[in-house]
């Protein structure tokens, strides 16, 4: 049987993405705001909420109990100053936790004392998509 670590991690997180617009809404204001502050400008793509979701719902899969935090983190940039050596800036943490509160909604992520875990409900949901792409 197949999982989240059998696939290529873009595979599965641009089929997850299609299939968690029927379960999650994008917020009005991802169109508008920048995913942080190492970034000049907002994302270009339509589908960035639902991309990013998923993408965290595979990190929680791996890495889980995790939290707004390391996210931040894991998806930071480096921040181009003029003059002085490029440094690591983290991410915006309204988008990390906003996506959070939405899969939680679903069923797909619980919270706990030591941080955000995978449901069964969100691994078979992983694990089906792992398994289509195995197979296709």
């Amino acid at each position: 049987m197949a999982n989240v670590y059998d696939v290529k991690a873009a595979d599965l997180v641009q089929k997850a993405a299609g299939m968690l617009k029927e379960k999650i809404k994008k917020p009005e204001y991802v169109d508008f705001v920048k995913s942080g502050a190492g970034k000049e400008r907002p994302p270009e793509d339509p589908d960035f909420w639902y991309v990013r979701s998923a993408s965290i719902l595979r990190q929680v899969y791996l890495n889980g109990p995790i939290g707004v935090s390391k996210l931040r983190i894991r998806y930071g940039n480096r921040k181009a100053h003029t003059v002085h050596r490029k440094h690591m800036v983290p991410a915006g943490g309204s988008i990390i936790r906003n996506s959070f509160k939405q899969l939680e909604e679903a069923k797909l992520i619980k919270r706990t004392p030591s941080g955000r875990v995978i449901t069964p409900a969100g691994k078979a949901f992983l694990d089906k998509i792992s398994k289509e792409i195995v197979g296709n």
